[in-house]
């Protein structure tokens, strides 16, 4: 790859002079055209995009994949083509000009101000369902999983930050705006190329370093770790694409990344992993994981998903353009065999959360219902309630004042008409969206939390309301507290 990144500045002043941001190509092309986009159809957005005005012609050259006439390449990037094909992003005939890379509009908000980027990466594949054909060093862009980690990762300004194996640099550009110092590794050199350019394209500093896991990073420590590791969990054939296959067995690259990622974390700081892990016969996932998680360490590990071995293998085989192809069957049937000897009978998928220097706190929740987006800021809420947990006594616990968070709502489930519900539901209109059900004592307890009274204040009420043993409502209802607050419905003012 060319080292000379010079043409980064012309470039940018091009696409913010041809207004090529992602709010006016969406408002370019039309919602129609842009949700076929979405699924790769591109026939309604080139019927919208012929005027040969500078947008629509970086529209049709970057996202769309069609050759453009060179008059009006040159009018959309001028004095550049020849500059971008030395580089390596487009390519040229004596009338026409066409991409070998996707330059897309990548639209942001962080640190309380909007942003608009845009990510260099090599093509989309599949577009119009043509055949998927990637490289072993394909160099994917921004996909679900780099914006589910996006949505993922907490904002809260760090000093340091490490996005660990950057692909195309998108989590870099992020960390960039809350951290003072970004690191991004990656072991695929045109990764790293594309990466540089990102960042100089964006007018961000970003220390780009190659090399595999943490040895680009020895003996550094960061505040705030981001990674979307290459976690498919497949046989070892001699095939891989290195955005997505690690080439070590099972869902060992993952595990290695949570034992050791701790290890470069400042006291406090967070390691945030989007993973896949393998569902073993005979054990439970939750057991399994927990098994990685240390002791030094609070961790919130969520699953979302879980997929079963066959619909696990046909995702992949799709998704690297093997469907359809005479030898499809017979890498179908290697992929299930290897599944199934070494036992592994589903895959689940999420997210993994841990911070080190913590009281050792490890929640391992299945939760495949919607949540709020971003979801980073809820992840950050539970750790503040692992804070306040961490040492609390009983006798502190009741002399502390709780608020019932304002987002949370009572729901009572019975017949018209009855005197008393058969069910009292306590849910979560915000982060998690949790759902929880609750007796009158747990009910009246989180109604009257406003922030005022002290929680063993309350608690004598309730137990002289309901004509109830006070002690005994210590000993049934402390522990009830503790998990309201670590869930997330009470917080400690």
């Amino acid at each position: 790859m060319p080292s000379d990144l010079d043409f980064a500045g012309p470039l940018r002043e091009a696409l913010l002079a041809a207004d090529f941001t992602y709010d006016r190509v969406a408002e370019a092309i039309g919602e129609e055209a842009h949700r076929a986009l979405g699924r790769n159809e591109t026939l309604p957005a080139l019927r919208r995009t012929t005027s040969g005005a500078p947008i629509d012609t970086l529209v049709r050259l970057f996202l769309l994949q069609t050759p453009v006439a060179r008059d009006d390449a040159e009018r959309a990037l001028p004095g550049l083509v020849d500059r971008l094909c030395n580089a390596g992003l487009l390519e040229q005939s004596v009338s026409e000009v066409a991409a070998r890379t996707d330059c897309r509009p990548y639209a942001t908000s962080e640190a309380g101000r909007d942003r608009d980027l845009w990510v260099v990466s090599d093509l989309t594949p599949g577009l119009d369902g043509a055949p998927v054909a990637v490289g072993p060093d394909h160099v994917l862009g921004i996909s679900s999983a780099s914006t589910s980690l996006a949505q993922l990762t907490m904002r809260e300004p760090v000093g340091s930050a490490l996005d660990l194996g950057t692909g195309c640099g998108v989590q870099a550009l992020h960390l960039a705006a809350h951290a003072r110092s970004v690191v991004a590794t990656d072991v695929n050199e045109r990764a790293l190329w594309m990466t540089r350019l990102n960042a100089a394209l964006n007018q961000v500093e970003v220390d780009v370093r190659d090399g595999s896991f943490f040895e680009p990073v020895a003996g550094e420590r960061f505040d705030l770790i981001a990674t979307n590791p290459p976690f498919v969990i497949s046989p070892a054939t001699g095939e891989r694409l290195v955005y997505r296959d690690s080439g070590l067995p099972g869902d060992r690259v993952v595990e290695h990344i949570v034992r050791t990622g701790p290890d470069h974390l400042t006291e406090g700081g967070w390691l945030q992993v989007l993973a896949n892990w393998a569902i073993v016969d005979g054990r439970p996932w939750d057991e399994r994981l927990g098994s990685w998680l240390r002791d030094d360490c609070d961790a919130l590990v969520v699953q979302r998903e879980t997929l079963d071995p066959a619909a696990y293998v046909e995702l992949w085989l799709k998704d690297s353009g093997h469907h359809g192809r005479p030898d499809y069957a017979q890498r179908y049937d290697t992929w299930l065999s290897w599944l199934e000897d070494t036992g592994i009978e589903g895959v689940g998928f999420g997210w993994i959360n841990v911070r080190l220097g913590g009281g050792g706190r490890h929640d391992l929740l299945e939760w495949p219902y919607d949540v709020e987006q971003p979801i980073g800021p809820a992840i950050h809420e539970w750790g503040e309630a692992a804070t306040a947990l961490r040492g609390l006594t009983d006798d502190e616990l009741l002399r502390s004042v709780l608020r019932a968070r304002e987002d949370v709502q009572q729901e009572t489930v019975g017949r018209p008409g009855a005197e008393d519900p058969e069910a009292i539901v306590l849910r979560q209109q915000r982060g998690f969206r949790r759902a929880r059900t609750a007796d009158t004592v747990e009910a009246a307890l989180v109604g009257a939390s406003d922030g005022d009274l002290a929680l063993g204040q309350l608690l004598g009420a309730i137990a002289a309301l309901l004509q109830r043993d006070e002690a005994d409502l210590h000993e049934t209802y402390l522990p009830v507290v503790r998990e309201l607050v670590g869930e997330g419905f009470l917080v400690l003012d």
